[in-house]
């Protein structure tokens, strides 16, 4: 399922039970990010321990296709259904929500 940048500051702001997974690689992570649990792509497999299993679960990377094959794994291989995709990932985020955010 898709979730735009707008519907989750929102579900943030109201308190929702919310987990955002970023995958992308240590020097993206380090240059912006949005106070996320930061998985690299390449690490999800070892760390699937971590992927929280109530509530939302967003998984985001810069532009989104990182986070649909991601999302598609936890899906497929490990039967997780909680798993939500931040359409257009952070650089939605700082289009629509906070330009101050710093995308590389």
């Amino acid at each position: 399922m898709l979730i735009s940048a707008i519907e989750l500051n929102e579900a943030i702001i109201k308190g929702e039970d919310i987990h955002i997974i970023d995958v992308r690689e240590p020097y993206e992570y380090a240059g912006g990010n949005i106070q996320s649990i930061h998985i690299p792509m390449g690490e999800i497999v070892e760390r699937i321990a971590e992927i929280p299993r109530e509530g939302k679960t967003v998984i985001m990377c810069r532009s989104g296709k990182r986070a649909e094959a991601v999302a598609n794994l936890l899906r497929a291989d490990f039967g997780i259904d909680n798993i939500w995709l931040l359409e257009g990932g952070i650089e939605s985020w700082k289009l629509t929500v906070d330009p101050t955010v710093e995308v590389i």
